[in-house]
Protein backbone atom coordinates (compact mmCIF):
# COMPACT_ATOMS: atom_id res chain seq x y z
CA UNK A 1 0.00 0.00 0.00
CA UNK A 2 1.56 3.18 -0.90
CA UNK A 3 2.51 5.75 2.31
CA UNK A 4 0.91 8.90 3.10
CA UNK A 5 0.69 11.19 5.85
CA UNK A 6 -1.57 10.70 8.66
CA UNK A 7 -3.46 13.86 7.89
CA UNK A 8 -4.39 12.99 4.24
CA UNK A 9 -6.29 9.53 4.83
CA UNK A 10 -8.20 11.36 7.58
CA UNK A 11 -9.31 14.32 5.08
CA UNK A 12 -10.09 11.11 2.86
CA UNK A 13 -12.17 9.72 5.48
CA UNK A 14 -14.08 12.81 6.63
CA UNK A 15 -14.99 13.37 2.64
CA UNK A 16 -16.05 9.98 2.49
CA UNK A 17 -18.26 9.87 5.14
CA UNK A 18 -19.84 13.42 4.51
CA UNK A 19 -20.12 11.98 0.83
CA UNK A 20 -22.29 8.29 2.09
CA UNK A 21 -24.42 10.35 4.90
CA UNK A 22 -25.63 12.85 2.05
CA UNK A 23 -26.54 9.19 -0.14
CA UNK A 24 -28.26 7.83 2.38
CA UNK A 25 -30.59 10.91 3.05
CA UNK A 26 -31.19 10.30 -0.83
CA UNK A 27 -32.07 7.27 -0.20
CA UNK A 28 -34.74 7.68 2.42
CA UNK A 29 -36.25 10.68 -0.27
CA UNK A 30 -39.25 9.47 -2.21
CA UNK A 31 -39.36 12.85 -4.33
CA UNK A 32 -36.46 12.69 -6.47
CA UNK A 33 -38.19 14.99 -9.16
CA UNK A 34 -38.53 18.22 -6.43
CA UNK A 35 -36.09 20.60 -6.88
CA UNK A 36 -34.59 20.01 -3.49
CA UNK A 37 -33.76 16.38 -3.99
CA UNK A 38 -31.62 17.49 -7.37
CA UNK A 39 -29.77 20.41 -5.38
CA UNK A 40 -28.88 17.59 -3.11
CA UNK A 41 -27.90 15.48 -5.25
CA UNK A 42 -25.57 17.36 -7.04
CA UNK A 43 -24.14 18.66 -3.56
CA UNK A 44 -23.71 14.79 -3.02
CA UNK A 45 -22.08 14.28 -6.13
CA UNK A 46 -20.07 17.07 -5.90
CA UNK A 47 -18.75 15.79 -2.42
CA UNK A 48 -17.79 12.20 -4.07
CA UNK A 49 -15.76 14.34 -6.58
CA UNK A 50 -13.66 15.52 -3.89
CA UNK A 51 -12.70 12.26 -2.99
CA UNK A 52 -11.87 11.06 -6.29
CA UNK A 53 -9.38 14.02 -6.35
CA UNK A 54 -7.98 13.25 -2.52
CA UNK A 55 -7.55 9.62 -3.55
CA UNK A 56 -6.08 10.41 -6.52
CA UNK A 57 -3.97 13.34 -4.32
CA UNK A 58 -2.44 10.50 -1.84
CA UNK A 59 -1.82 7.52 -4.91
CA UNK A 60 -4.46 5.53 -2.93
CA UNK A 61 -4.11 2.91 -5.44
CA UNK A 62 -1.69 2.07 -7.73
CA UNK A 63 -0.91 -0.27 -10.42
CA UNK A 64 2.09 -2.16 -8.83
CA UNK A 65 -0.43 -3.27 -5.82
CA UNK A 66 -2.65 -6.43 -5.24
CA UNK A 67 -5.58 -6.65 -3.50
CA UNK A 68 -3.22 -7.95 0.13
CA UNK A 69 -1.80 -4.70 0.09
CA UNK A 70 -5.13 -2.64 0.39
CA UNK A 71 -5.72 -2.24 3.97
CA UNK A 72 -9.21 -3.52 5.21
CA UNK A 73 -10.69 0.43 6.10
CA UNK A 74 -9.44 1.51 2.41
CA UNK A 75 -11.13 -0.63 0.40
CA UNK A 76 -14.53 1.04 1.11
CA UNK A 77 -12.87 3.45 -1.39
CA UNK A 78 -13.05 1.48 -4.57
CA UNK A 79 -16.63 2.42 -4.75
CA UNK A 80 -16.23 6.11 -5.40
CA UNK A 81 -16.61 6.16 -8.84
CA UNK A 82 -20.03 3.51 -8.48
CA UNK A 83 -21.55 5.83 -6.23
CA UNK A 84 -20.91 8.56 -8.72
CA UNK A 85 -21.64 6.71 -11.40
CA UNK A 86 -25.32 5.62 -9.41
CA UNK A 87 -26.28 9.24 -8.87
CA UNK A 88 -25.37 10.80 -12.25
CA UNK A 89 -28.37 8.22 -13.19
CA UNK A 90 -30.82 10.36 -11.14
CA UNK A 91 -30.39 13.03 -12.45
CA UNK A 92 -33.91 14.56 -13.92
CA UNK A 93 -33.98 15.85 -17.13
CA UNK A 94 -36.78 16.40 -19.72
CA UNK A 95 -34.48 17.62 -22.17
CA UNK A 96 -33.03 14.34 -24.19
CA UNK A 97 -30.20 15.95 -25.00
CA UNK A 98 -29.13 16.47 -21.02
CA UNK A 99 -30.59 12.91 -20.73
CA UNK A 100 -28.29 11.63 -22.93
CA UNK A 101 -24.94 12.96 -21.58
CA UNK A 102 -25.86 12.50 -18.02
CA UNK A 103 -25.86 8.95 -19.48
CA UNK A 104 -22.90 8.83 -20.77
CA UNK A 105 -21.25 10.32 -17.86
CA UNK A 106 -22.64 7.36 -15.60
CA UNK A 107 -21.43 4.93 -18.39
CA UNK A 108 -17.88 6.77 -18.15
CA UNK A 109 -17.45 6.13 -13.87
CA UNK A 110 -19.00 2.36 -14.06
CA UNK A 111 -16.71 1.68 -16.80
CA UNK A 112 -13.64 3.47 -14.55
CA UNK A 113 -14.87 1.26 -11.58
CA UNK A 114 -14.72 -1.60 -13.52
CA UNK A 115 -11.50 -0.88 -14.80
CA UNK A 116 -10.11 -0.02 -11.41
CA UNK A 117 -11.20 -3.52 -10.01
CA UNK A 118 -9.68 -5.52 -12.93
CA UNK A 119 -6.71 -4.02 -12.10
CA UNK A 120 -6.87 -5.46 -8.33
CA UNK A 121 -7.82 -8.75 -9.95
CA UNK A 122 -11.06 -8.27 -7.87
CA UNK A 123 -13.60 -9.25 -10.49
CA UNK A 124 -14.67 -13.17 -10.57
CA UNK A 125 -13.97 -14.28 -13.71
CA UNK A 126 -17.49 -14.60 -14.97
CA UNK A 127 -17.69 -10.84 -14.11
CA UNK A 128 -14.46 -10.35 -16.03
CA UNK A 129 -15.92 -12.12 -19.32
CA UNK A 130 -19.36 -10.44 -18.73
CA UNK A 131 -17.44 -7.01 -18.58
CA UNK A 132 -15.11 -7.89 -21.78
CA UNK A 133 -18.69 -8.60 -23.46
CA UNK A 134 -20.16 -4.86 -22.45
CA UNK A 135 -16.61 -3.57 -23.64
CA UNK A 136 -16.79 -5.29 -27.27
CA UNK A 137 -20.99 -4.21 -27.68
CA UNK A 138 -22.00 -1.39 -25.22
CA UNK A 139 -25.01 -0.09 -26.93
CA UNK A 140 -26.32 -3.90 -27.27
CA UNK A 141 -24.48 -5.16 -23.92
CA UNK A 142 -27.11 -7.61 -21.61
CA UNK A 143 -26.64 -9.83 -18.89
CA UNK A 144 -28.50 -12.72 -20.28
CA UNK A 145 -28.42 -14.53 -23.38
CA UNK A 146 -30.60 -12.22 -25.98
CA UNK A 147 -31.43 -15.33 -28.89
CA UNK A 148 -32.19 -18.23 -26.22
CA UNK A 149 -35.30 -17.47 -24.37
CA UNK A 150 -34.56 -19.86 -21.67
CA UNK A 151 -31.27 -19.34 -21.80
CA UNK A 152 -32.24 -15.87 -21.13
CA UNK A 153 -34.61 -17.03 -18.30
CA UNK A 154 -32.12 -19.31 -16.65
CA UNK A 155 -29.83 -16.40 -16.25
CA UNK A 156 -32.05 -14.02 -15.01
CA UNK A 157 -32.98 -16.20 -12.37
CA UNK A 158 -29.37 -16.83 -11.39
CA UNK A 159 -28.17 -13.36 -11.31
CA UNK A 160 -31.74 -12.71 -8.98
CA UNK A 161 -30.42 -15.39 -6.51
CA UNK A 162 -26.68 -14.34 -6.21
CA UNK A 163 -28.47 -10.85 -5.18
CA UNK A 164 -31.18 -12.22 -3.04
CA UNK A 165 -27.90 -13.77 -1.20
CA UNK A 166 -25.40 -10.90 -0.97
CA UNK A 167 -28.21 -8.65 0.21
CA UNK A 168 -28.41 -11.47 3.21
CA UNK A 169 -25.17 -11.85 4.01
CA UNK A 170 -24.46 -7.84 4.12
CA UNK A 171 -27.69 -7.42 6.03
CA UNK A 172 -25.55 -10.32 7.99
CA UNK A 173 -22.69 -8.14 8.72
CA UNK A 174 -23.81 -4.93 9.29
CA UNK A 175 -26.45 -6.54 12.05
CA UNK A 176 -23.22 -5.69 14.88
CA UNK A 177 -21.38 -2.36 13.74
CA UNK A 178 -18.97 -2.43 16.87
CA UNK A 179 -17.90 -6.22 16.32
CA UNK A 180 -16.67 -5.03 13.02
CA UNK A 181 -14.17 -2.56 14.65
CA UNK A 182 -12.63 -5.41 16.57
CA UNK A 183 -12.58 -7.85 13.65
CA UNK A 184 -9.88 -7.42 10.78
CA UNK A 185 -11.27 -10.43 9.01
CA UNK A 186 -15.11 -9.40 9.08
CA UNK A 187 -14.53 -6.03 8.02
CA UNK A 188 -12.86 -7.52 4.73
CA UNK A 189 -15.48 -9.65 4.50
CA UNK A 190 -18.27 -7.15 4.83
CA UNK A 191 -16.40 -4.78 2.00
CA UNK A 192 -15.66 -7.20 -0.65
CA UNK A 193 -19.29 -8.60 -0.18
CA UNK A 194 -20.10 -4.79 -0.54
CA UNK A 195 -17.88 -4.32 -4.03
CA UNK A 196 -19.56 -7.80 -5.69
CA UNK A 197 -22.78 -6.36 -4.90
CA UNK A 198 -22.20 -3.32 -6.30
CA UNK A 199 -20.61 -5.21 -9.26
CA UNK A 200 -23.59 -6.99 -9.90
CA UNK A 201 -25.59 -3.54 -9.61
CA UNK A 202 -23.05 -1.76 -12.18
CA UNK A 203 -23.64 -4.53 -14.61
CA UNK A 204 -27.51 -3.77 -14.29
CA UNK A 205 -27.72 -0.36 -14.89
CA UNK A 206 -25.11 -0.79 -17.87
CA UNK A 207 -27.42 -2.88 -19.64
CA UNK A 208 -29.95 -0.14 -18.93
CA UNK A 209 -28.31 2.59 -20.03
CA UNK A 210 -27.85 1.12 -23.43
CA UNK A 211 -32.18 0.39 -23.46
CA UNK A 212 -32.72 4.36 -22.56
CA UNK A 213 -29.83 5.48 -25.28
CA UNK A 214 -31.51 3.57 -27.80
CA UNK A 215 -34.90 4.86 -27.26
CA UNK A 216 -32.73 8.24 -26.85
CA UNK A 217 -31.38 8.06 -30.18
CA UNK A 218 -34.91 8.24 -31.76
CA UNK A 219 -36.22 11.32 -30.14
CA UNK A 220 -35.16 14.71 -32.03
CA UNK A 221 -31.94 16.41 -31.29
CA UNK A 222 -32.17 19.30 -29.25
CA UNK A 223 -30.00 22.35 -29.61
CA UNK A 224 -27.66 22.73 -26.53
CA UNK A 225 -27.39 25.80 -24.89
CA UNK A 226 -23.85 25.82 -23.77
CA UNK A 227 -20.69 27.24 -26.07
CA UNK A 228 -18.16 25.45 -24.71
CA UNK A 229 -19.52 21.50 -25.21
CA UNK A 230 -20.14 20.48 -21.67
CA UNK A 231 -23.01 22.17 -20.19
CA UNK A 232 -24.19 19.33 -18.27
CA UNK A 233 -21.38 18.26 -16.07
CA UNK A 234 -20.17 21.06 -13.73
CA UNK A 235 -16.29 20.82 -12.36
CA UNK A 236 -17.45 20.21 -8.53
CA UNK A 237 -19.64 17.80 -9.70
CA UNK A 238 -22.99 19.48 -10.36
CA UNK A 239 -25.13 18.66 -13.18
CA UNK A 240 -26.62 21.74 -15.19
CA UNK A 241 -30.01 20.87 -17.03
CA UNK A 242 -29.65 24.24 -18.59
CA UNK A 243 -32.36 25.68 -16.22
CA UNK A 244 -29.16 28.08 -14.94
CA UNK A 245 -28.28 28.86 -18.94
CA UNK A 246 -30.76 30.12 -20.15
CA UNK A 247 -29.76 33.24 -21.09
CA UNK A 248 -26.11 33.32 -22.60
CA UNK A 249 -23.39 36.55 -22.36
CA UNK A 250 -24.70 37.48 -26.13
CA UNK A 251 -27.80 38.58 -24.81
CA UNK A 252 -29.38 35.09 -26.93
CA UNK A 253 -32.48 34.10 -24.63
CA UNK A 254 -34.46 30.73 -25.25
CA UNK A 255 -37.42 31.99 -23.35
CA UNK A 256 -40.76 31.44 -24.72
CA UNK A 257 -42.26 34.27 -22.62
CA UNK A 258 -39.61 36.72 -24.75
CA UNK A 259 -41.68 40.58 -24.99
CA UNK A 260 -44.06 40.46 -27.77
CA UNK A 261 -42.56 43.73 -29.52
CA UNK A 262 -39.15 41.93 -29.95
CA UNK A 263 -40.93 39.03 -31.43
CA UNK A 264 -43.06 41.08 -34.30
CA UNK A 265 -39.66 42.72 -35.41
CA UNK A 266 -39.65 42.62 -38.72
CA UNK A 267 -36.69 44.71 -39.14
CA UNK A 268 -32.91 43.65 -39.06
CA UNK A 269 -31.20 40.42 -39.76
CA UNK A 270 -33.05 36.90 -39.60
CA UNK A 271 -30.09 34.94 -38.61
CA UNK A 272 -26.41 35.57 -36.67
CA UNK A 273 -23.91 34.89 -37.62
CA UNK A 274 -23.15 31.21 -35.92
CA UNK A 275 -27.08 30.67 -37.25
CA UNK A 276 -29.50 31.69 -34.49
CA UNK A 277 -32.98 33.15 -35.20
CA UNK A 278 -32.84 36.78 -34.79
CA UNK A 279 -36.54 36.66 -35.18
CA UNK A 280 -39.74 34.70 -35.97
CA UNK A 281 -40.02 33.14 -39.61
CA UNK A 282 -42.16 30.71 -41.26
CA UNK A 283 -40.85 28.33 -44.49
CA UNK A 284 -44.38 29.66 -46.40
CA UNK A 285 -43.57 27.56 -49.42
CA UNK A 286 -42.57 24.21 -47.75
CA UNK A 287 -45.73 24.82 -44.98
CA UNK A 288 -47.72 25.44 -47.93
CA UNK A 289 -47.12 22.13 -49.92
CA UNK A 290 -47.21 20.05 -46.95
CA UNK A 291 -50.87 21.24 -46.13
CA UNK A 292 -51.43 20.54 -49.64
CA UNK A 293 -50.26 17.29 -49.67
CA UNK A 294 -52.70 16.73 -46.85
CA UNK A 295 -55.66 17.90 -46.99
CA UNK A 296 -56.41 16.94 -50.84
CA UNK A 297 -58.52 13.88 -52.51
CA UNK A 298 -57.70 10.17 -52.31
CA UNK A 299 -58.42 10.62 -56.47
CA UNK A 300 -56.94 13.11 -59.11
CA UNK A 301 -59.21 15.61 -60.12
CA UNK A 302 -60.14 16.69 -64.02
CA UNK A 303 -58.31 19.93 -65.39
CA UNK A 304 -60.66 20.23 -68.28
CA UNK A 305 -64.08 19.64 -69.20
CA UNK A 306 -65.19 17.03 -71.59
CA UNK A 307 -65.96 19.77 -73.96
CA UNK A 308 -62.58 21.16 -73.62
CA UNK A 309 -61.33 18.07 -74.18
CA UNK A 310 -62.67 17.19 -77.34
CA UNK A 311 -61.68 20.95 -78.84
CA UNK A 312 -58.12 20.16 -77.73
CA UNK A 313 -58.21 16.92 -79.59
CA UNK A 314 -59.68 18.31 -82.22
CA UNK A 315 -56.89 21.10 -82.60
CA UNK A 316 -54.29 18.54 -82.39
CA UNK A 317 -55.94 16.56 -85.21
CA UNK A 318 -56.68 13.44 -82.81
CA UNK A 319 -60.51 13.80 -84.60
CA UNK A 320 -61.52 12.64 -87.78
CA UNK A 321 -64.33 13.96 -88.85
CA UNK A 322 -67.29 11.79 -90.87
CA UNK A 323 -68.09 8.16 -90.24
CA UNK A 324 -69.75 6.88 -87.38
CA UNK A 325 -73.63 6.25 -87.61
CA UNK A 326 -74.57 8.69 -89.55
CA UNK A 327 -72.03 7.08 -92.87
CA UNK A 328 -74.43 3.98 -93.05
CA UNK A 329 -77.26 5.98 -94.10
CA UNK A 330 -78.24 6.68 -97.91
CA UNK A 331 -79.32 9.20 -99.26
CA UNK A 332 -82.91 9.73 -100.50
CA UNK A 333 -82.95 9.31 -104.57
CA UNK A 334 -83.58 11.82 -106.75
CA UNK A 335 -86.70 10.69 -109.02
CA UNK A 336 -85.77 13.38 -111.49
CA UNK A 337 -82.60 12.10 -112.26
CA UNK A 338 -83.34 9.48 -114.74
CA UNK A 339 -79.35 8.88 -115.56
CA UNK A 340 -78.49 8.21 -111.81
CA UNK A 341 -82.02 5.90 -111.67
CA UNK A 342 -80.49 4.19 -114.72
CA UNK A 343 -76.93 3.73 -113.09
CA UNK A 344 -78.85 2.10 -109.79
CA UNK A 345 -81.14 0.19 -111.58
CA UNK A 346 -77.93 -1.23 -113.63
CA UNK A 347 -75.96 -1.86 -110.79
CA UNK A 348 -78.06 -3.98 -108.95
CA UNK A 349 -78.81 -6.54 -112.04
CA UNK A 350 -75.46 -6.86 -112.26
CA UNK A 351 -75.17 -7.70 -108.56
CA UNK A 352 -78.23 -10.40 -108.35
CA UNK A 353 -76.55 -12.09 -111.70
CA UNK A 354 -73.19 -12.25 -109.50
CA UNK A 355 -74.85 -13.68 -106.84
CA UNK A 356 -77.03 -16.37 -108.79
CA UNK A 357 -73.68 -17.46 -110.58
CA UNK A 358 -71.62 -17.45 -107.43
CA UNK A 359 -74.14 -18.85 -104.68
CA UNK A 360 -73.26 -18.66 -101.31
CA UNK A 361 -70.21 -21.24 -100.05
CA UNK A 362 -68.64 -21.94 -103.62
CA UNK A 363 -65.63 -20.77 -103.44
CA UNK A 364 -64.99 -23.27 -100.34
CA UNK A 365 -63.55 -26.57 -101.38
CA UNK A 366 -61.89 -27.63 -98.21
CA UNK A 367 -65.00 -29.56 -97.37
CA UNK A 368 -65.57 -31.33 -100.39
CA UNK A 369 -65.26 -35.35 -100.80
Amino acid sequence: MSSSTDQEPRSLRALFADAESKRKALESSYDSNSEEYQDSLASTIATYNECSKAADQVSLFSPNESLEDVSSGDLQYFLIDFHIAELVQKIKSTNPGFRKSNLQKARHYYVKFFKLLDSYDILSKSDAQLFEKYTEAPDSFSTASTSDAAARRETKIARFRAEKDMKAKLEHLRANPSALQNDEAALRDLHLTNIAFSVHTAFAALESIGQEMQILALAPPAPPTADDGSPFFGTAGGLDDGRQRMRGGDGYSERLDAPLSSLMSKTGPLLSADGRPMRPFTLLDNRQRVQQGVFRPDHSLPTMTIDEYLEEERRRGGIIEGGGEQSGMRPEPDEDDHEKADAETMKARAWDEFTEENPKGAGNTMNRG
